[in-house]
């Protein structure tokens, strides 16, 4: 590929690209270096892509398997709820309506195996079959993790959100 189209498809994409790395991952580095692979191989791999109108979500699911790698590294998916503290005092005074960045700030306050799997059940659309094919885990883990994430994050948004309401 062209250096110049290279600088083009990242400008377009690395803004996407990053957002979706930063769903699986917290630190910095662990995202820009997850990021940097995700490119290298959109970029040595060009040739496999068989549909153009698929880049997009071909890229993505690079993004997500390299972030996936990062994770398999260092996550215990068998731990539950009972193992994570919970947050008792909201972000700001003044928050009157749960926007999208807030729920997706509050996935990082969960464990990190529900948080992977929640990304992938919920906002990647994979099912608990391939999840688990994935992360080598069983599908009843796979489901149990996404419950696990729910409550937890039902639990944080009624703490952090609605108190003053009740």
């Amino acid at each position: 590929m062209h250096r110049d189209a290279q600088r083009q498809v990242y400008e377009l994409m690395a803004p996407k690209l990053y957002r979706t790395c930063k769903r699986y991952l917290k630190k910095e580095e662990e995202i820009e270096e997850a990021l940097a692979d995700a490119f290298y191989t959109i970029f040595t791999k060009l040739d496999q892509l068989k549909e153009f109108g698929a880049f997009e979500a071909w890229s993505r699911k690079i993004a997500v398997n390299h972030c996936l790698a990062t994770i398999k590294k260092k996550t215990n998916f068998n731990l539950y709820l009972e193992d994570v503290k919970t947050i008792s005092q909201p972000f700001t005074d003044e928050v009157t309506e749960l926007e999208e960045e807030d729920l997706l700030n509050l996935l990082n306050h969960i464990p990190e195996g529900c948080k992977t799997i929640f990304n992938l059940f919920v906002i990647e659309g994979y099912s608990h079959k391939e999840i688990a094919a994935m992360l080598n885990i069983s599908e009843g883990t796979s489901k149990s993790q996404l419950n696990a994430s729910k409550t937890k994050l039902r639990e944080l948004v009624n703490n952090l959100y609605y108190q003053k309401a009740k």
